[in-house]
């Protein structure tokens, strides 16, 4: 039974408030560990703390604020804005393997983000004309967004499985032009653009937290608000239409508001593969949903992108792992599992 009726219509349960709950505390858990733990000196937990709530000494203070805060901080943001747009990419297509790093959205992204690094004069790190990375990175994954649409719109409507198969396809093409302008660049800078494509966290500093921060700030509200036709649109068209909602133009404005959150989070951390793929899913299974929770996805996402750093950074110290490669790691065989079952279930699209 439903315990109550949340802000934006979000059903509250005992399980989902319990799920949520928990992804908070171990989200937090982890975000503390992740500060104690550093390559040239380990704070313990009170100093950690005490740096957070004002009152830790000026060398703990110096390496937990101005060092170590702005890279978990970017962790955070980064795995909320792709759990975010993962969720609403499965939901609006009714499609688990609808990710925007595996139909081309991420690419497209990178594809806008390296043609300003490389030719606009722009740098990925945090100071600078960094501002002209998050731009690019917003009109490639928007472009590469609308191609994709178009694409797969036939008969008034698009489905889950075309949709991702045109999404491949668009993966395969902005995956080569990328390559193609790496080869073309300059030494030095195709070197730095590639630890970025990785998917990487080092070097975060707050300019990338205030990036994916103000994105989330002005994206999230409008997801929320739309969340009756985030629900509805999970069942089939004729379902929602007969519900009340305008399922073309809800469809159009949730997609737009995933793939700007899936390119301000490529900006600040670069193509971190998996996370917005696997996210929806545990969330999902978390809450015992048979529907793709929003809230869950957002946290799950923060949890999977910290624990994620936090084992790239300790595991094979000091030399130090590229969030993206542990990701990746861990992702390949859930997407082998994950297209096994859709094919087993019948549930492409």
């Amino acid at each position: 039974m439903k315990l109550s009726v949340g802000p934006f219509g979000i059903m509250l349960r005992p399980r989902v408030l319990a799920a949520n709950g928990g992804l908070v505390l171990v989200g937090f858990a982890m975000m503390v560990l992740s500060l104690c733990l550093g390559t040239y000196s380990n704070l313990s937990v009170d100093q950690v703390l005490g740096a957070l709530f004002g009152y830790g000494s000026g060398d703990s203070n110096l390496v937990v604020r101005e060092l170590r805060l702005p890279r978990a901080l970017t962790a955070v943001l980064v795995g909320v804005a792709f759990g975010l747009a993962g969720a609403v990419f499965q939901a609006v297509t009714r499609n688990p393997l609808a990710s925007p790093d595996l139909i081309g959205i991420s690419a497209g992204a990178g594809t806008g983000a390296i043609t300003a690094i490389l030719f606009g004069g722009v740098t990925a790190a945090g100071a600078g004309s960094y501002g002209g990375v998050p731009f690019g990175a917003l009109c490639g994954a928007l472009a590469a967004a609308t191609a994709i649409y178009l694409f797969a719109y036939r008969g008034g409507a698009i489905t889950g499985y075309r949709f991702v198969l045109v999404g491949l396809a668009m993966q395969g093409a902005l995956i080569a032009l990328n390559r193609w302008m790496l080869a073309k660049a300059d030494i030095d800078q195709a070197s730095r653009v590639m630890v970025w494509l990785t998917g990487s966290l080092n070097g975060r500093d707050y300019t990338h937290v205030k990036w994916v921060g103000l994105g989330l700030l002005v994206l999230v509200p409008p997801v929320l608000a739309l969340g009756r036709a985030y629900q509805l649109l999970q069942f089939d068209d004729d379902t929602a239409r007969g519900l009340g909602i305008g399922i073309g133009r809800a469809r159009i404005v949730l997609l737009v508001l995933a793939t700007c959150l899936a390119a301000m989070a490529c900006a600040s951390a670069g193509l971190i593969g998996f996370v917005a793929l696997g996210a929806p899913q545990v969330a999902r299974r978390l809450t015992g949903r048979a529907e793709i929770p929003l809230v869950a996805s957002a946290l799950t996402g923060a949890v999977l992108i910290v624990a994620a750093d936090l084992l790239g950074r300790t595991l094979f110290s000091p030399t130090e792992l590229p969030v993206g490669i542990v990701t990746g790691v861990v992702g390949a065989p859930y997407l082998m599992w994950l297209l096994a079952r859709t094919n087993r279930v019948g549930k492409g699209g």
